[in-house]
């Protein structure tokens, strides 16, 4: 772990991200847009990293193709994603994390679609949210702060006391945009992200607990089990 997580700081909430954050789809996703970036004579491999942590319609729309039906082809990318999850798996150690969390201080806060974003948990073994702030939620996605603040506000959270993990460069700067902490998972990075924010590997080493207040801290704990929240 790089510089410890927070160590010590408590939070009203904590904000994942999904996709490169508590589970890993990289190679599912990257299947389905090579796929369609073939179809539009695209070069795949400068066009792929350019997908990661922001939704469809931003990613299309930013490529400027003429008379390209924007909402036919973020529902056939959207329904491809969703017939193809072989090898999706949960990042180490989050699943366990997040099941010890009270269930009114945290939340998904993904750009993907809704529907999109359950059969990924599903695969990967990870139990619904008891709040997901999904990409149809808002009006502006990742680097917008929009759905970091729609997270903390329906937890009835200020935004500054908030803890988001991220791990793509639009999620950070959306969080770092809402005046959130950050915390940067690397597990499925396949370079070195250059970032001022605390970054772990994966969830293995890190323990949730409740402070006096009733305000949650992430710690690292080598080898600790992760115990369950009774708040």
């Amino acid at each position: 772990m790089a510089r410890g997580v927070h160590n010590g700081r408590s939070y009203g909430a904590f904000l994942f991200d999904m996709d490169g954050t508590i589970l890993s789809s990289i190679a599912a996703a990257e299947r389905v847009w090579a796929a369609w970036a073939r179809k539009f004579d695209l070069d795949v491999e400068t066009f792929l990293p350019t997908i990661h942590g922001v939704r469809a319609r931003e990613t299309i729309s930013g490529l400027g193709i003429p008379g390209i039906d924007l909402e036919a082809e973020i529902e056939a990318l959207t329904l491809a994603e969703m017939d193809d999850v072989e090898g999706i798996e949960a990042i180490a150690g989050a699943a366990e994390l997040l099941v010890s969390l009270p269930p009114k201080r945290w939340a998904i806060v993904t750009s993907a679609p809704r529907a999109l974003a359950a059969r990924r948990l599903e695969a990967a073994g990870i139990p619904f949210p008891p709040l997901m702030v999904a990409g149809e939620d808002v009006e502006n996605g990742k680097p917008a702060p929009d759905c970091f603040l729609l997270a903390a506000r329906t937890l009835g959270q200020r935004p500054e006391d908030c803890l988001v993990f991220e791990d793509a460069i639009a999620g950070i700067q959306a969080a770092d945009a809402a005046g959130m902490s950050v915390a940067v998972i690397t597990a499925t990075h396949r370079h070195r992200l250059d970032t001022w924010h605390p970054t772990v590997a994966g969830y293995d080493s890190l323990v949730a607990t409740c402070d006096e207040r009733g305000h949650l801290v992430i710690s690292e704990a080598a080898g600790a089990r992760i115990a369950e929240l009774g708040v």
